[in-house]
């Protein structure tokens, strides 16, 4: 892969060894790129800032990406590839409605906590990201995650656990929730992932019946 920004160029590695290397420092610089961004703001955070936020030389970076939008896909990629993932592999499970949307949303939970910072740049740029082609596989993968949803509660609905009739507003109402999480979840607080997770399924699911 070559990569080119203002006359530099950057190779990934094609030796087994040197690309796994460099693999992992790149994740690394998109893991603390997603802090530094959620924390300043991604519009207000050059490359040259970024830089000297994660103690590198610039041309570090564009040793991974050639530019500032490059790196905010790669943020975006990692908030979404591996949630759609996990969910896509525990779709085929065989749980029974109820339960396969309380393990959906547990799961979720779980990645928007572990992605805070990179679910906090997502909603600072999601303007950008409705457009442009270079975003076409975010965009992809939301739409494929939130058909998944929808998919189990129209599940849910369809074995009488939902609480509303409006499976849209269940789904509205879950995106809202669940992603608006990031704002406010802090680790150690009063609730768990899991218990956040339950706390809103059981807004929407009905009790079992004793």
């Amino acid at each position: 892969m070559i990569v080119r920004y203002g006359g530099r160029v950057a190779t990934r590695p094609t030796r087994p060894a040197l690309r796994d290397r460099y693999d992992r420092r790149r994740a690394d610089v998109v893991e603390r790129a997603a802090h530094v961004f959620a924390r300043r703001g991604y519009g207000r955070t050059s490359m040259q800032q970024l830089a000297e936020e994660l103690g590198i030389a610039v041309g570090s970076l564009y040793h991974y990406f050639p530019g500032k939008e490059q790196l905010l896909v790669a943020i975006c990629d990692e908030l979404m590839d591996p949630l759609l993932g996990d969910a896509r592999a525990l779709d085929g499970a065989g749980l029974a409605p109820p339960e396969q949307l309380r393990a959906l949303v547990r799961l979720w939970v779980g990645h928007v906590v572990t992605h805070r910072d990179h679910l906090l740049v997502f909603q600072q740029e999601r303007h950008a990201i409705e457009r442009g082609a270079q975003w076409r596989g975010v965009r992809a993968d939301r739409k494929a995650f939130e058909r998944l949803l929808e998919g189990v509660l129209a599940e849910a609905e369809a074995a009488g656990a939902l609480r509303t009739a409006d499976r849209r507003l269940a789904l509205s109402a879950l995106l809202g929730m669940v992603n608006h999480t990031a704002q406010w979840y802090r680790p150690g607080g009063r609730l768990t992932p899991e218990a956040i997770a339950d706390g809103y399924v059981d807004l929407l699911v009905r009790a079992p019946a004793r």
